[in-house]
Order: structure tokens, then sequence, then C-alpha cells
């Protein structure tokens, strides 16, 4: 195995269950602070490299208010705030919901999936919805078709695909696809910190509109209640998105890095293994323990073994 421990479930002091992955820590000069399993393991990053695809639209074109490129970057919870900015950015297209190509789904938030109850779901309340709205309006701005914005042939896909390669400095070998039906690139790990590394202190002035946005609204990059807007509200100057299957990436302005990917894809540790990285970076960040509970008494933690 190429993995290590990352994490362990503990139970009045007996590990009951682990977690393992890989996790790559990078201080501000780009030299490494930390590597946990192999960092030339191959993953897919999921939705943690949205601020690069919504580079390559903005690069491309895409004009949107800060407010709204932070939408196209999120995986958001489905709140009416954002379904109502995913309609802003479609009709300055001068499209509707049903352009969108992303899966049908419920809002992706907690609460949000609750209010949500028994209705059918929808394009528009899938979480990767600002992503697909921001990806047709540059289709639009450019004169691209649209009926096949997702095909990884497509000029678009084919422009974001050689940002995230120029970035990460590494070529993509394959192409698969995301939940969303977007093209999906496999990455190293370090490669994918890489990527974000660089994202993070290019003073190109597309990278830097990407980043500020997600910073100055992450609300909208993910939700009342979740992690990564909690973090960024928390901690200035961060950035950070996560991703389905267990992925997450950090970093701050000069430069430190975090990426992490959970082998089992299991959300349980995040907390935990979000905090201990950025702490080994020099970043404090607001802590809540993840108790283990014997009935109504904290009887253990999940803690992180680095």
């Amino acid at each position: 195995m190429t993995d290590a421990l990352l994490a362990e479930y503990v139970r009045d002091g007996v590990v009951e269950s682990v977690h393992r992955g890989y996790l790559l820590a990078l201080n501000a000069d780009g030299s490494v602070n930390l590597a946990l399993g192999s960092s030339e393991q191959l993953i897919f990053p999921r939705s943690c490299v949205k601020s690069i695809q919504g580079a390559a639209m903005v690069r491309s074109g895409l004009k949107l208010e800060p407010r709204l490129l932070a939408l196209g970057c999120s995986s958001h919870s489905g709140t009416t705030e954002h379904l109502s900015a995913v309609r802003e950015i479609l009709s300055l297209a001068y499209l509707d919901e049903s352009a969108l190509q992303c899966m049908l789904d419920k809002p992706l938030g907690d609460e949000e999936r609750r209010a949500w109850a028994d209705k059918a779901p929808t394009r528009i309340a899938m979480n990767c919805s600002g992503k697909h709205a921001a990806m047709l309006l540059t289709c639009v701005t450019n004169g691209w078709p649209i009926a096949n914005y997702l095909d990884p042939a497509h000029p678009l896909q084919v422009t974001i695909k050689s940002e995230l390669e120029v970035l990460a400095g590494e070529s993509i070998t394959l192409t698969s696809t995301d939940g969303c039906g977007a093209p999906l690139f496999l990455l190293s790990v370090s490669g994918l910190a890489r990527a974000v590394r660089a994202i993070t202190i290019s003073t190109d002035p597309v990278h830097q509109s990407v980043l500020s946005a997600s910073r100055t609204y992450p609300q909208m990059v993910a939700g009342k209640g979740r992690l990564t807007t909690q973090m960024m509200e928390a901690v200035p100057g961060l950035y950070m998105k996560d991703g389905a299957e267990a992925v997450e990436v950090a970093s701050m302005p000069d430069g430190r890095t975090l990426v992490f990917k959970v082998s089992d894809g299991s959300l349980r540790p995040f907390r935990v293994l979000v905090h201990a990285g950025l702490k080994r970076l020099g970043i404090d960040s607001p802590y809540e323990a993840e108790n283990v509970l014997g009935g109504d008494r904290v009887i253990g933690a999940i803690r992180a073994t680095f």
C-alpha cells in the first residue's frame, strides 16, 4: 500500500477504526513540510480544482462580479441565495436552467436537503450548478456550442485541461467524468499541491481574481455550517476547497499549501485533518474536538496521527 495512516477513531483508549490516505504539506517556498503516503499517487481531485476551472473560464473571457465568480467555483449548499445566483449567471447568457447538463440532484447542504423534502431533484439544485452555469456563459461569450459543453474535446474543456496542466507542472494521462458530468482529470497528489500553490502565489490577475472572489464570498463557495465556509471566514487569507471522495486543498497567500485524500472516501476525519495539517504549517484555525460517545458520555475522539 502506498497510503499512510492519517487518523484514528479512539474509544476508551482503543483504536477502533482508522483512516488512511495521502497528505502533502508544502512550506511557503514550495519545499515539503510533511508527506504521508506516496506524493506521486494518482488521484481524482474532484471539486478541489474548481478555482482552476474558474481561472480557465475567466482567461477565456468570462466576466462575473466576485460574488457570482465565487459561486462559479463552488460546491454550494443549495440555498435560495445560491440558486438565485445560478439563475443570474444563466441570465447573462440569455439561458435558463434547462441549459444545464449537470446531474439531477437535491441540495448538498444538510439543512437545505431536509427543507427540499420529497420534491424531485433538479439540475439547478445540484451543488455544481454554479460551475455549469459559468461554463455555459463562457461558451456563449466565445461563440462556442453549448449542446456539447461537457465533451472533453470541446474548446472549453481543452482550455481547462491546459490551465490545470500548466499549474500542476504535469501532463494529464487520463480524463474521466466527475459526478456532475464534467470532465475529470487524473492528477498526482504532488501535482495537485503544486497547482494549488501556483494559483495562490500567482501574480496573474486572472488567478488572483478567482481566489479573491472565493475568499471574499466563502458562503458562496460552500454554505452555512460547512467546514470550507467556516474555515475561510475564520482564518484571514485562507483559501480552501473540498471535493467528493474525501479530497481537500487549502492554501495561504504566502504559498503554504495543504492537500490530502482519505483513501476510504470518508469525510469523518476532515475537520481533524484540516486543523492538524494547518497547525503543522503554523496556521491557527478554529477547532472543535470530534468526540466519540458512549451513551451520552464522551469516551474518546477522532485524532490525527501527525
